[in-house]
């Protein structure tokens, strides 16, 4: 017990006990300096008492007047006679010790001073109230395990639930972050709790690219978390690598099974190549010359998929194929009407093609035309076509039988051409006659109207001469 315990209990049941109880004095050893005494005046106390007497008394409904008040203190009291003891006495006339003097007279304050009940009362009060807090405040607080991507710590909170906890520990978390519990799951001393941050993965899978969210640490666990088939996969980094919050690009491509066909039998394999190409080598095929496969080279090879190989030989071939040419015709007035006089002949012309034809796996391909050039370009023909009238007769030759001498020469065709061809026309003219007559170009170019003038004026000239199988017709 200490000091100031042993003089407020000599205080509260009086003085018989207090003086009888002789307490240990620790500072003697000490003298000639004296021990700190923060009780030496009661001051002090006895108003803490009076303050919270005055906050029990209202508390329950108390207030001062409401009972006789028996305290009074000494100095109010008639003075009783104070008898000392021989302890006492012995201690004044001992020479030389300042401590019992000092405890003679708290014992007589003590005798002189008694301390009612009713200022206990709130003291009692006092250490009950701060007794019951403790126990709240204990209560409420509670041991959490945090972990915080990965790195956990122990930490005492009062927060109800894990939104707080996150909310008093200035952790944010977003959309893509993991949190475990839930925010908003009440909490209890022991719990533990998680926050796992996302990171953003581009990820190109097997071609298909696309941007993903994990929550993994690493690549390895980040293709776990995503449910990608690691086993024989090629990944663009090393799968230990640890994945910071800015995140990564990762291209994985997943084992695959791809059938090749080629030189007439197919060859399966296991592959995680990056193209068809690479496939196709993979498999222990090498394409040579024009050499190429059923789907592009440089595609990506898919699971199940069967890529032929096209064996290809090919050659060379050109040909020249004629340019038909125009025909120019323009009116001429100095030619009778139905007469069409070529003036320039016209001339085809020449381009000349070049095919590249192919055999694929021994079959000869339809030829594909690779380039084309023109050799010589054609000629415009240029025709004059007559627009002046024929006249009907000739006078002294209009009598005779013109349709029966054309009959006869000709078959009545005005473009025919006898087999060597120097006479032509429905008359058969050669070509000076009919220059001689008036006529422009050919005889059989000219229309039927103009070549019966012609051959009328003929017979005026020289009779039926000129016609010596046919003439007689004339007649007839």
């Amino acid at each position: 017990m200490s000091r100031v315990q042993h003089e407020t209990y000599g205080e509260t049941y009086g003085d018989t006990l207090g003086t009888s109880y002789e307490p240990y004095e620790p500072y003697d050893a000490l003298e000639p300096y004296a021990p700190f005494e923060p009780f030496e005046s009661f001051e002090s106390y006895e108003s803490y008492g009076d303050m919270h007497g005055d906050m029990y008394g209202e508390a329950y409904g108390l207030s001062h007047g409401a009972y006789e008040d028996t305290y009074r203190p000494a100095y109010e009291t008639a003075a009783q006679p104070v008898v000392s003891r021989p302890e006492d006495r012995a201690v004044t006339t001992s020479p030389g010790s300042r401590a019992r003097p000092r405890r003679a007279a708290r014992r007589r304050r003590a005798v002189e001073r008694p301390v009612p009940l009713r200022r206990l009362v709130p003291q009692a009060l006092v250490v009950a109230f701060l007794a019951g807090g403790t126990s709240a405040f204990v209560a409420k607080d509670k041991a959490i395990e945090l972990s915080v991507d990965g790195k956990p710590r122990t930490l005492h909170t009062f927060a109800d639930d894990v939104s707080e906890l996150l909310a008093d520990e200035g952790v944010a978390v977003g959309a893509h972050d993991v949190v475990a519990p839930t925010p908003g799951t009440a909490l209890a001393s022991g719990d533990e709790v998680a926050v796992r941050y996302g990171r953003p993965v581009r990820l190109t899978l097997d071609g298909q690219r696309r941007q993903v969210w994990t929550t993994a640490h690493t690549v390895d666990g980040a293709l776990e978390q995503l449910g990608v088939r690691a086993e024989g996969a090629y990944v663009s980094t090393s799968r230990s690598r640890r994945i910071g919050r800015e995140g990564l690009a990762l291209d994985v491509r997943t084992e695959r099974t791809v059938t090749i066909m080629a030189d007439g039998r197919p060859r399966t394999i296991r592959t995680n190549a990056a193209t068809v190409r690479e496939s196709v080598e993979q498999a222990g095929i090498t394409l040579e010359g024009q050499d190429t496969t059923s789907v592009p080279q440089d595609g990506f090879p898919r699971d199940g998929q069967t890529i032929t190989v096209l064996r290809i030989t090919g050659e060379r071939e050109v040909r020249e194929e004629s340019i038909p040419f125009d025909v120019f015709r323009t009116e001429d007035p100095s030619l009778f009407q139905g007469t069409e006089v070529v003036e320039r002949a016209g001339r085809p012309g020449v381009r000349r093609d070049t095919y590249s034809v192919r055999v694929v796996n021994g079959v000869r391909q339809k030829p594909r035309r690779t380039r084309s050039e023109v050799v010589r370009e054609a000629r415009t023909q240029v025709v004059k076509v007559g627009t002046k009238p024929v006249p009907t007769s000739v006078r002294g030759a209009d009598h005779l039988n013109w349709a029966g001498l054309a009959a006869c020469e000709s078959g009545g065709r005005p473009g025919a051409v006898d087999p060597s061809g120097t006479y032509g026309g429905l008359y058969q003219f050669d070509s000076r006659t009919w220059q001689s007559l008036g006529g422009e170009g050919r005889p059989q170019d000219a229309s039927a109207d103009e070549q019966t003038m012609r051959a009328k004026k003929l017979y005026v000239r020289r009779g039926a001469g000129p016609w010596p199988h046919c003439g007689a017709r004339l007649h007839g």
